[in-house]
């Protein structure tokens, strides 16, 4: 069993389905309307569809003879939070990194301003 997570994480795998995700941002669109943009069979497209259905992150309607997906990004802020929780032990773990840097620098500086004042008390003996 799959949770709604690995779900919506399966379905933006595929540059296919991200991409009928980015169209649809901008407004509803028929299956022709998605499929246009790509080179493959209508089946094919229909397939993308359905797993982004089952994750979520589509709805299909019936209005009349048209048949337009909507983006529904609820799932979405599901992987939000779960890489913003990542995002922030990246940001920490940079954090600490920055200031072992600087330490080392400023070790560095010390170490050559030492060596500095090692060569000037050599010269002059």
């Amino acid at each position: 069993m799959n949770d709604r997570l690995s779900e919506t994480f399966g379905a933006l795998a595929d540059p296919t389905r991200r991409a009928i995700l980015a169209r649809l941002a901008s407004g509803e669109a028929s299956v022709t309307e998605l499929a246009s943009p790509f080179a493959m069979s209508m089946p094919a497209i229909s397939k993308h569809l359905k797993v982004l259905e089952r994750a979520g992150l589509i709805a299909r309607g019936r209005e009349a003879q048209w048949r337009p997906c909507r983006l529904r990004a609820a799932p979405l802020q599901d992987v939000a939070k779960w890489v913003d929780h990542y995002r922030r032990f990246w940001e920490e773990s940079f954090d600490r990194l920055d200031d072992y840097l600087q330490e080392l620098k400023a070790q560095d500086s010390k170490n050559k301003a030492k060596e500095k004042k090692h060569v000037r008390t050599k010269r002059k003996d």
